[in-house]
């Protein structure tokens, strides 16, 4: 071989070139780039591969490919220098050492196991049940049970009876006449009272929203009785079609473009009303017991919208926007059952909150609504007293917290006399009209045994 090779070397050389060989040493070569007739064992060829090395050795230390190549590191004209260490593969049940850096690495628990499900859960993820106050597993009505899946037999006949009533007065937005209402808002409102009502509409179509989020999010899922969550699903039902309704109502309205989407992102673009929003969002975000969350939103539904439902009854009064106080009427109706449907649930709950606690949360409720329609947004516009606006709200936290079961706060009486007629119960010609006060009545005579219940015909109903 020696032979072989000096005569290759003196045919490359040019003539009269020395013979001595050049200082440099040949670069060391890779393992898998050595001559093709050099035998290499499965280790080398294992512990080449990137994922299977580790720490390379150090250069001085003696290796598997140096010795290998022995005869040819003798040979004068084959000085390979710097081999790098290649150590051998690690034995199968041992986990390989990773060679990146320590904050990289992968867990051993996760190199370990075979199944994922077999992790260790994340600190940083508490379950769904560490959420819930401890206070709220020992509630009748949020207890788990498998019983929530069936409707009958009805445990809470009260929160049933709530159901029927809320399936009784359904409606759709397809049955208010919006035709009049043009004509008024062009020819008969100031621009006072047309921005007032427009800002109002701005709220509710935002806060319907909101209320879905909540009743989505948390009610839906903290309450486990079949009859309650009844309830709720309708009333996601119908909260849609106040939103419907309300987006109806700014759409006939307002005709500027950029007007009209500024008032439908009235949470982002409206001051006034994205502090009453805020407050209510804080409680579909909060930890707080489902007494606390369950009192907030009584008061978003009973005192949030007071002030704005007292202000287009005022319109009505004047004779004015009928499409708007008819389906004003509707609306007001809904928010009053799930306000009342909220206090019967409060009522239900064994652990209930301190008397101070309620108040707090009702005076705080208060205050932001008293300045959405006194200050922000005054009533003035419309040709109301902003004192007197103010006193009713007052009246209506009194009512809700003896609906609650507490005393009252305010002492002050209703201002508005004829804010009394909008909920005395009444009768018109079916044919003429459906009024507000309209119900199925074949769905709430199945409560008392009547004739729909027992699938009997009758004709001596009352129109």
């Amino acid at each position: 071989m020696n032979q072989t090779l000096s005569r290759l070397i003196r045919q490359a050389r040019p003539n009269g070139a020395s013979r001595q060989l050049p200082s440099t040493p040949i670069s060391p070569l890779p393992p898998l780039l050595l001559p093709r007739r050099q035998n290499f064992s499965p280790e080398i060829f294992k512990s080449s591969l990137p994922w299977h090395g580790a720490r390379r050795a150090s250069p001085s230390s003696p290796s598997l490919a140096s010795k290998s190549l022995g005869r040819r590191q003798s040979h004068p004209e084959f000085r390979i220098q710097n081999l790098p260490q290649l150590p051998s593969t690690p034995p199968i049940n041992q986990p390989h050492r990773c060679p990146f850096p320590t904050h990289h690495t992968i867990p051993p628990e996760i190199l370990q196991s075979p199944h994922p499900s077999d992790l260790p859960a994340s600190p940083t993820m508490p379950s769904a049940a560490a959420l819930v106050p401890a206070c709220d597993l020992e509630e009748p009505l949020l207890a788990e049970s498998s019983d929530r899946f069936s409707m009958f037999p009805i445990r809470f006949p009260q929160i049933w009876e709530f159901y029927k009533k809320a399936v009784a007065s359904f409606w759709t937005a397809e049955e208010v006449d919006l035709s009049a209402d043009a004509r008024h808002w062009d020819a008969a409102l100031s621009p006072d009272e047309r921005h007032f009502i427009s800002h109002v509409l701005a709220f509710f179509a935002a806060s319907d929203g909101i209320v879905l989020e909540n009743l989505a999010s948390r009610f839906m899922s903290d309450v486990q009785v079949a009859e309650a969550r009844a309830f709720y699903g309708f009333q996601i039902a119908i909260e849609n079609i106040h939103s419907e309704m309300y987006s109806l109502l700014l759409e006939t309205y307002i005709r500027d473009g950029a007007e009209k989407d500024r008032l439908f992102r009235a949470i982002e673009t409206v001051p006034a009303v994205r502090r009453k929003a805020d407050w209510a969002m804080r409680w579909i975000d909060g930890g707080e017991r489902f007494a606390e969350r369950l009192v907030a939103f009584a008061c978003v539904e009973g005192i949030f919208f007071s002030g704005s439902f007292c202000a287009i009854f005022w319109l009505k009064k004047r004779g004015l926007m009928p499409g708007l106080t008819f389906s004003n009427e509707l609306i007001s109706r809904d928010e009053g059952l799930h306000c009342d449907f909220a206090c019967l649930l409060y009522d239900l709950l064994r652990g209930k909150l301190d008397e101070s606690r309620v108040r707090e949360i009702v005076a705080d409720a208060v205050d932001i609504e008293r300045e959405f329609v006194c200050d922000a947004l005054p009533v003035a516009l419309v040709g109301m007293n902003g004192a007197l606006m103010s006193q009713y709200i007052e009246f209506v936290a009194d009512r809700l917290l003896m609906a609650l079961g507490h005393k009252k706060m305010y002492n002050v009486a209703n201002p508005f006399d004829w804010m009394e007629l909008i909920s005395l119960q009444g009768k018109t010609n079916f044919f003429e009209k459906r009024v507000g006060e309209y119900q199925k009545a074949s769905v709430m005579s199945s409560l008392s045994g009547g004739a729909a219940a027992n699938h009997i015909f009758s004709i001596d109903e009352d129109f």
